[in-house]
């Protein structure tokens, strides 16, 4: 199709802008422009393997993985108002002997915020942020009731689905590691670009595209409620926990089991200057996806590169 490239070119765009308002670069070095930033960077490159010979009696399969990931956030405060964006991206293959390729990671998010501060705790924000993936999604082995044929079924795509939020609340950030917002008018757009993805099951008689109708491309959620949780601290000498709670409830369709909940989950351990080992998690439960908890786990050993323009305090 001749627009299919259209969303990666204007993703990439988008990234490329995001960072360069932020400062990623500073050009120019006068004091007013870059001392009320705060820039902390983190990207690495991680590798797993597993190899076993012909007569290995305990079992297992011959497999090779490749993790890679950027986190880039810039925040600015000066007076009453704050500005904090965040690019978080992730993608991940493994090739198990006798399968193809398949991905172990994949995540676009991007987060820009402005705040005004009531009080020392409180502010005030509007923010807007977008969540997605890079490549092509499958459930693997499936079979046609009808043919018996087993097949992978497409079932995500970059844009298929995509979450655009825009959220108007108050945020609570009693202490510099933990901040929650709550954002009582939070609109979302979900966007299912690629006709042919559709989940498994099935909701209110139609097949399941993340909510969104079957010859629709997007579905809008105006009357929405998000909560955002953040927490990231070091609860030991070079260990840092990490973790990121949504919660988004549709006014209209305000039923606990049609509430979205998303956890996100990371312990890091240092093990010097560029090697970090982690183990992540996330949790989703989503009934326009599929209504159970879904739930993914990562161990990782890597090569990790840090920047940080500011000391975190004691």
């Amino acid at each position: 199709m001749k627009y299919k490239s259209l969303p990666a070119r204007a993703c990439a765009g988008a990234i490329l802008l995001f960072i360069s308002l932020t400062g990623f670069s500073q050009t120019d070095t006068t004091k007013t422009d870059t001392t009320y930033w705060k820039k902390d960077l983190r990207t690495g490159l991680s590798f797993n393997q597993a190899s076993f010979s012909d007569n290995w009696q305990g079992g297992g399969v011959n497999s090779i993985g490749l993790n890679t990931f950027f986190n880039y956030k810039a925040n600015y405060q000066k007076d009453i108002h704050s500005w904090d964006n965040e690019i978080d991206m992730a993608y991940g293959i493994i090739k198990n002997e006798g399968q193809s390729s398949r991905k172990s990671v994949d995540r676009i998010y991007l987060d820009t915020k402005y705040g005004r501060k009531l009080s020392s705790k409180w502010d005030f924000f509007t923010s807007l942020s977008f969540l997605s993936q890079f490549d092509k999604g499958y459930e693997y082995d499936v079979e046609d009731p009808d043919t018996g044929e087993v097949y992978d079924k497409l079932i995500s795509n970059f844009m298929s689905p995509a979450f655009i939020t825009s959220s108007w609340g108050v945020e609570y950030h009693p202490v510099s590691y933990f901040k929650v917002r709550f954002g009582p008018f939070s609109p979302r757009v979900t966007i299912v670009s690629d006709e042919d993805v559709a989940v498994n099951g099935e909701v209110e008689g139609e097949p399941a595209r993340y909510g969104v109708p079957v010859g629709d491309k997007t579905r809008f959620e105006w009357l929405a409620f998000q909560m955002v949780a953040d927490f990231n601290k070091d609860i030991a000498n070079n260990l840092n926990l990490k973790w990121k709670y949504i919660l988004f409830a549709n006014y209209e369709e305000l039923e606990f089991r049609k509430v979205d909940h998303r956890l996100d989950v990371s312990i890091t351990a240092k093990v010097n200057k560029f090697i970090d080992v982690g183990l992540g998690g996330i949790m989703i439960y989503d009934y326009d996806q599929v209504d159970e908890v879904q739930i993914s786990q990562a161990l990782n050993l890597g090569v990790v590169y840090k920047f940080k323009n500011y000391s975190d305090k004691k």
